[in-house]
């Protein structure tokens, strides 16, 4: 009998089994399509990721669980009595619903939203996305009149449509906005004011629970958890007690440090609290989340402007004795705003220092350090709330790149240990769905290796 994890992410739909070893196998992967109908709106077709879900569980045989991790904040609404699909999924990076940001900042509730939920006034959150739906789509209003509007995060959707049950999970829940971070319920004064029918929403459950079942092969398979994609990755880094942390460096680069019981407010220095998860029987534990929103997407950016043809080119700068920062060479990749701590939607990247003698690869090693620096004032920022471990777990592309990993390990003053599984966010999806509590002994996934500073390295530096 195996455990089966669907992580449900902003480009594909990938299933997963946890192997008898611990390890994750990859059966399906399936790329969904990316539509941009306007400046600053980017979609998904639901029905895709609704047959891509089904695709990879049907590719599996004797499933014993299933749990299913989702894109955080991508949401959109449909039909309660058809289940079919009113709108196309709103994805996170969508940004349509700026200018309602802009109004609520102007009302000055930025603090009273913050002190409930969690969260800062942003359109990357679900609710002004959703309140977005119920004032611009027609059918949503119609049916909303009819009491058969249901609202929700892709989540709630995938399950409503596969298992039956309308129902999210509280970290899910807890990225839309909507989410009372205290009581891990609806609130519904926030839920007022951004304007989304409180009613319209999914019941809230915690991370691992009964989620229904879903027919596969001519059986019925019950879903035992739903998670948000960072907090799986977070559980499948084997980080769970408090000052705990990891690093995903993919599109972006998201950090997250475990806090326990104890929710951190943190509105100075732009951190977010949030539901770890919440195992079932047992009381939430709560991390501390930061993001940098330019990560992988920077290096991508750089190669598309040709400063490099192949990723081995930038796993080590021979050619020059220091870093770039060491010869006053700073790269800003705020390339798509600044997140934690600054959340400065209108920021733009930036190069310092240029000269004549500047070559390619010396834009390319400023580009790899000033995503470190990045990641260093999220973590530095998450140690004022809490001590973070002598050792921090990464993954994601950019962890396959020498320079970048000892670099960060420099900045850090830490331990960097590079995770030898690409798949940790599956990993971490499987383990909650079996029920696996992680001992100290097994909270660790086998390395790839172990990097500590270079104590002849001589790096310092903000950007």
């Amino acid at each position: 009998m195996a455990i089966l994890a669907i992580d449900q992410g902003t480009t594909s739909t990938r299933g997963l089994v946890l192997e008898d070893s611990g390890a994750v196998r990859l059966v399906k992967a399936i790329e969904h399509r990316q539509f941009y109908p306007k400046p600053g709106w980017v979609e998904h077709d639901p029905e895709e990721l609704i047959q891509n879900i089904q695709i990879c569980i049907d590719s599996c045989d004797d499933l014993q669980a299933i749990g299913i991790d989702n894109q955080g904040e991508s949401c959109l609404a449909w039909n309660a009595e058809t289940k079919e699909a009113l709108t196309p999924v709103i994805v996170w990076q969508d940004s349509r619903t700026q200018l309602s940001i802009d109004r609520l900042k102007s009302e000055n509730v930025q603090e009273f939203v913050l002190k409930r939920a969690g969260l800062p006034l942003d359109s990357y959150f679900s609710a002004t996305k959703l309140a977005w739906i119920v004032e611009n789509v027609p059918e949503a209003k119609e049916l909303l009149k009819r009491g058969k509007l249901r609202l929700g995060t892709t989540d709630a959707f995938f399950l409503d449509r596969l298992t039956g049950r309308f129902v999210t999970d509280i970290t899910t829940a807890s990225r839309t906005s909507l989410m009372n971070l205290q009581s891990g319920q609806w609130d519904k004064e926030l839920c007022d004011l951004f304007g989304v029918p409180v009613h319209a929403l999914p019941e809230i459950l915690g991370t691992t629970s009964c989620f229904g079942e879903i027919c596969s092969n001519g059986k019925s398979i019950p879903v035992t958890a739903s998670v948000v994609d960072q907090q799986a990755a977070l559980y499948g880094h084997g980080c769970t007690k408090t000052g705990d942390a990891k690093i995903t460096f993919g599109t972006g680069a998201f950090a997250l440090v475990v806090t326990g019981d104890t929710i951190y407010q943190s509105a100075e220095q732009g951190l977010l609290p949030t539901v770890a998860w919440q195992l079932e029987g047992q009381r939430p534990v709560y991390a501390l989340d930061g993001g940098v929103f330019s990560a992988g997407s920077a290096i991508n950016w750089a190669q598309s402007l040709g400063l490099f043809a192949s990723y081995d080119q930038i796993q080590q700068f021979s050619n020059n004795k220091c870093s770039a920062i060491e010869r006053d060479l700073v790269f800003v990749p705020a390339l798509s705003g600044l997140g934690c701590p600054y959340w400065d939607g209108k920021a733009g990247g930036l190069w310092i220092g240029l000269s004549l003698d500047t070559q390619a690869m010396d834009l390319m090693q400023s580009i790899l350090e000033g995503i470190v620096f990045r990641a260093a004032e999220v973590i530095s920022s998450m140690n004022t709330f809490v001590s973070i471990e002598d050792e921090i777990s990464i993954d994601g592309g950019l962890s396959a790149n020498p320079y970048f990993c000892q670099f960060l390990a420099d900045v850090l003053d830490l331990q960097v240990v590079v995770q030898s599984s690409p798949e940790l966010t599956a990993l971490g999806t499987a383990r909650l769905a079996a029920g696996v509590r992680l001992e100290k002994k097994h909270r660790r996934t086998v390395p790839e290796t172990i990097l500590t500073r270079n104590r002849q390295a001589t790096i310092s530096g903000e950007i």
